[in-house]
């Protein structure tokens, strides 16, 4: 049952998930510090001076934080992008160790005629020109 368990642990989908946490909380603590740190601020300073985690409306004597919802909202935004980021550059550097070579040409263009024909063509079977290549 040890090695069952060890064997689960290392493979790769859970090794994976533990690095994705990880990574996922320290995204989710940078982009904190942007919201708080700038995005915030800015915010308040355009609003002349409102706190956007302090917005909230009473209706009916109960209080609705809906400020609360908003940073959410920006901070849910703002991951949303960075992943996208990181998402398409690892897809573009991995599209580029992946790249696969150019496959060599099937056919050539006639010089006479321009008709596209075979590349191994001594005789364009459009124009009946003979081919020198």
């Amino acid at each position: 049952m040890l090695k069952e368990f060890k064997k689960f642990i290392t493979e790769g989908n859970v090794m994976d998930l533990a690095v994705a946490v990880i990574m996922g909380a320290a995204v989710k603590e940078m982009v904190d510090g942007l919201i708080n740190g700038l995005i915030a601020p800015l915010i308040g300073a355009a609003t002349a001076g409102i706190n956007m985690k302090e917005m909230a409306a009473t209706v009916a004597g109960v209080k609705l934080q809906y400020g609360l919802f908003l940073d959410a909202l920006v901070k849910f935004i703002i991951i949303a992008f960075i992943v996208f980021l990181m998402v398409k550059a690892i897809n573009k550097g991995r599209d580029a160790l992946h790249k696969e070579p150019a496959a060599d040409p099937t056919t050539k263009t006639c010089p006479y005629c321009k008709s596209e024909i075979d590349i191994t063509a001594t005789r364009c079977p459009h124009c009946t020109s003979q081919l020198s290549e």
